[in-house]
């Protein structure tokens, strides 16, 4: 996404009109309008004005990313007590089908004891509580998967 829909989608978020922006930053509203639609840049010093009245860091206003955003929102939002009433497989298995049905096809028994002996030697070794070592253990596994996509390429 170019840095014009990023400002354009950040200021939307903010719930302020390019007047408003304006207003704040000590410009027209036209020059708003043109950082919006990717015809003029603002500078540094304008930049870091946005990603304050946005609140954002001016990494996060370049690489403003409206779904993204809300995502971060609703985790940010959903606490224990929500999280152990969702039916995790069920709500992914929309989108990946293979998590509502491989337990007929895979022994997950042997996993399972892999897993937990990863879990444990996380726990030991690095004094972490269950569940983070549970998180740590997720995010490996994320890394692995990224890193065989990008070979995939």
């Amino acid at each position: 996404m170019e840095l014009g829909n990023n400002l354009y989608n950040a200021r939307k978020k903010s719930g302020l009109s390019q007047e408003e922006v304006a207003e704040k930053l000590g410009v027209s509203r036209q020059t708003i309008s043109k950082w919006e639609l990717g015809e003029t840049l603002p500078d540094i010093r304008q930049s870091k004005k946005l990603s304050t009245l946005y609140h954002l860091s001016l990494d996060e206003l370049i690489d403003f990313d409206l779904d993204v955003q809300e995502i971060q929102e609703v985790i940010d939002k959903t606490n224990e007590e929500i999280s152990d009433k969702v039916d995790w497989t069920k709500a992914w298995g929309k989108k990946y089908p293979i998590l509502v049905n491989y337990q007929q096809r895979v022994y997950t028994s042997a996993y399972a004891n892999e897993l937990e002996t990863l879990l444990d030697d996380l726990q030991k070794k690095y004094g972490y509580n269950e569940l983070d070592a549970f998180l740590v253990l997720k995010d490996i596994l994320a890394v692995v998967w990224k890193s065989r996509r990008a070979n995939d390429k």
